[in-house]
């Protein structure tokens, strides 16, 4: 690395330090590559800083909450249970504040420098960076984009004291009495359900005709049903027209089923989708081709219309899913150091950490139904396995969807407790292309939530042992 009072020439630039941004920075640099990862935020990007990790800890400390207060149930009494908020948010910065650190040591450990500050591309080989102090330019081999994303902000709804993103629901500096979420998706779910089970009043308007509508049916109405006991109002086909705004509450209206309606809250916070961050790069004067959408369009190893530019994540087409920017990030900077690695998403798990969770990977029946597939299926239910008893978690079920022709496992969907967890090995075993006997023929561990996945097996296969077959 060549370094002026002006230009720092580098092999590769990486902009973007999220779990997309400093996996490339990190692989590159592991390939011998000279790297320069620029962020115009904190190391770890939106999922390790106002996102995923943040979420996820305020909803585990959610269901320690519950927990306590359902141990009569079990037999504990514990007395009188309260919250401290203040100590909820310090100890989830601190989860955060450890993570950032971390993952700044392995960029130091891997001898990637780290810049704090705003890139802009001045040609398809040149990027200024501007900080607080200077403005430096970077000269670069190849290039990856990592900006990710951002909330989407509706007109009528901008976001202010009142009105939030998921960035500033995640840090409120009280459990609000009441909330509106406009949104019915995975952030929306996850987020009012937390703050449902501290107790606060939630409303949830969704404008399609059931909540997480990018999943299916049968695996949604077990979230319904969970948010129902959680005193949660679902209002399905609603229509957030406008909001009005006091110091003290907001007012949203809106429409269903052609009636206006009014609902009052402490805040409403808004999660309609995310939109990418690639409006003030200055790609457009380069060349790089993007859709509609401002999405960048990339071929099976990330690289753009420019040649020595690359993009990954949530920025290109796909899922904006943080292992998707960081598998990605693999290939990219695989590639530019000339070996022949490219995406194959044959297997992409989706998760909602949801109570209970919801977890999916590879075709649904119906997707497979509709690509012509002979399909064959079996589920098996949380309820009649032994672990799940034990630690109280009756609700949900694993389905496994294979080919009939085949035999291939080809897609799994499972809500219930440790989703999260269990769909990676149904992900694996289609990766690896295992039939639905190769899951039946894997000793699974006793007593455990896996042994749901070797029943649904068997009931897919028609001999299943732990339930009567009529």
């Amino acid at each position: 690395m060549v370094v002026g009072t002006l230009t720092v020439d580098v092999d590769v630039l990486v902009i973007g330090s999220g779990p997309g941004g400093y996996v490339a920075a990190i692989r590159a640099a592991q390939l011998g590559k000279s790297v320069v990862c620029v962020d115009k935020a904190e190391v770890g990007g939106v999922c390790l800083n106002r996102g995923c990790i943040p979420s996820k800890a305020l909803i585990s400390a959610a269901h320690r909450y519950e927990s306590a207060l359902q141990g009569s149930e079990y037999g504990i009494n514990v007395g009188d249970v309260k919250v401290d908020w203040a100590k909820v948010q310090e100890w989830k910065n601190g989860i955060v504040k450890k993570q950032s650190g971390g993952v700044g040591t392995l960029l130091k450990g891997n001898k990637v420098q780290f810049v704090s500050g705003e890139a802009f591309f001045v040609s398809d080989s040149v990027v200024s960076v501007a900080t607080e102090s200077d403005s430096t330019q970077y000269k670069f081999n190849h290039c990856i984009i990592a900006t990710g994303s951002r909330p989407i902000e509706l007109k009528a709804f901008p976001f202010g004291k009142r009105i939030l993103s998921s960035t500033e629901a995640l840090s409120l500096p009280e459990i609000p009495k009441s909330m509106i979420v406009i949104g019915g998706g995975y952030i929306g779910i996850e987020l009012g359900q937390t703050y449902a089970k501290f107790g606060t009043k939630v409303t949830v308007l969704e404008g399609s005709d059931t909540i997480l509508p990018g999943f299916e049916k049968e695996l949604s109405r077990y979230v319904g049903r969970s948010l129902k006991k959680s005193n949660v109002d679902v209002v399905t086909e609603a229509l957030a027209k406008d909001a009005k705004q006091t110091d003290t509450d907001v007012t949203v209206t809106y429409t269903v089923g052609g009636e206006e309606k009014q609902v009052t809250a402490d805040y409403v916070l808004v999660t309609v989708g995310r939109k990418p961050n690639t409006d003030e790069l200055g790609l457009q004067a380069i060349g790089v081709k993007m859709t509609d959408r401002g999405l960048i369009e990339v071929d099976h190893q990330g690289r753009t219309s420019v040649p020595n530019i690359f993009a990954i994540g949530d920025v290109v087409p796909g899922p904006s899913l943080a292992h998707k920017a960081t598998y990605e990030a693999k290939v990219a900077a695989e590639a530019i150091a000339g070996q022949p690695s490219a995406v194959d998403y044959k297997a992409i798990p989706a998760v909602v950490f949801s109570e209970p969770e919801i977890a999916s990977v590879g075709l649904s029946e119906t997707e497979a139904k509709e690509k012509g597939v002979n399909v064959f299926s079996g589920r098996f239910s949380y309820g009649a396995n032994g672990r799940a008893q034990s630690i109280g978690a009756n609700e949900g079920f694993v389905k496994l969807v294979g080919d009939k022709d085949t035999g291939l496992l080809i897609g799994a969907q499972i809500v219930g407790a440790e989703a999260s967890n269990l769909i990676a090995e149904l992900g694996l075993a289609i990766e690896m292309g295992a039939t639905v006997e190769d899951i039946s023929l894997t000793i699974h561990a006793h007593p455990t939530l896996g042994e749901i996945v070797m029943d649904a097996s068997e009931v897919a296969l028609g001999h299943p042992i732990h339930i009567v077959v009529k």
